[in-house]
């Protein structure tokens, strides 16, 4: 009964308020709300069209694809952060398709294989993007994808700050462009600056702070 009525007020914020909500973060819920969070992800599409800024922890739903492809008019900065394998692939085979022709901010912290990262790369060839934060948490395999990130990306000069890093869990280390030098000095030669990924991330902290000055 709490949950009907949960949903219900939502859905009347929402009517009523929902053009005016810019800022959005779509994480997880335990099991039993499972249901509640689709409906909410669903008021989602139907009232809000003007998100400006998106993030979800558990892009595990088609709508959440729906909803970037429908807010491509005013969708600036996306973030997508879930290190479950299964999920990193889902993200990259639906994300590139529906992002809108320019971003101002994409930030992937992500599990994924080359492959799926090829196919997000090809399907998001039209996209450009100021500030992308690639982090990927490696799998079993030991093709790195900054091949792939200078084919798609360095080649076509589709972004112009970059930041990028490989997390290694059996060894507990991780390795980040911004400190191999003679890199990142390629990619300055088109066009692109490589940033260390702290100094590019944006967390909602920064949003609220912003927000208020």
């Amino acid at each position: 009964m709490k949950e009907i009525l949960y949903i219900e007020s939502l859905h009347l914020l929402l009517q009523k308020c929902g053009d005016y909500l810019e800022n959005f973060e779509f994480g997880s819920m335990r099991e039993e709300y499972e249901e509640s969070r689709q409906q909410f992800l669903k008021l989602i599409m139907k009232y809000c069209t003007k998100i400006r800024r998106f993030t979800s922890t558990m892009p595990d739903d088609n709508n959440i694809y729906q909803l970037i492809e429908n807010t491509k008019q005013t969708i600036n900065y996306l973030t997508i952060d879930n290190y479950y394998d299964e999920l990193g692939s889902i993200v990259l085979q639906n994300l590139g398709q529906v992002l809108p022709f320019k971003l101002e901010y994409l930030r992937l912290s992500l599990s994924f294989n080359s492959n799926d990262f090829e196919i997000f790369l090809k399907n998001s060839q039209n996209t450009f993007i100021k500030k992308l934060l690639i982090s990927n948490m490696m799998q079993n395999e030991s093709v790195s994808i900054l091949f792939y990130i200078k084919k798609y990306i360095m080649r076509r000069e589709r972004v112009k700050y970059l930041a990028f890093s490989e997390f290694f869990p059996d060894i507990d280390t991780d390795e980040e462009l911004f400190f191999l030098e003679h890199e990142v000095n390629e990619f300055k030669l088109h066009n692109i600056i490589v940033q260390k990924y702290s100094d590019l991330y944006i967390s909602v902290y920064n949003i609220i702070y912003n927000f208020n000055k």
